[in-house]
């Protein structure tokens, strides 16, 4: 069973720059679509961006769109979220959640394996 831990969470300024880390135990990380999705208190979870199991098809948010880019790293069993021009409404609880297979994205429900997630601030 695949496992998910994120890091790299942070508090930042406005305008300044992230990366979050999903680092993955367990067999065959790289037949899993990953994808970050971010909460905040006393709203559902929603889907910030994800990523196929073969790292071909990328899907982003609207709001995140252009500014925030997902990679994965297979040999190290990593996928990333670099975050740029952090705005405040990035402020959220980040987690990272993964599927067999599948790709870019998909509702929260729809993924099986959660992360703890990670705290990212945004202050003006």
């Amino acid at each position: 069973q695949v496992q998910l831990v994120e890091s790299g969470g942070g508090l930042v300024q406005v305008g300044e720059s992230l990366r979050l880390l999903c680092a993955a135990s367990g067999p065959s990380f790289n037949t899993y679509a990953v994808a970050w999705l971010r909460q905040t208190p006393g709203k559902e979870r929603e889907f910030v961006a994800g990523i196929s199991w073969g790292g071909g098809q990328k899907s982003y948010s609207d709001p995140v769109k252009g500014r925030f880019t997902i990679s994965r790293d297979n040999a190290k069993n990593t996928v990333y979220l670099q975050m740029n021009g952090l705005k405040t409404e990035d402020t959220a609880v980040y987690f990272c959640a993964a599927r067999p297979y599948g790709g870019g994205r998909y509702e929260p429900s729809e993924y099986s394996i959660w992360g703890q997630g990670t705290q990212v601030t945004v202050s003006s």
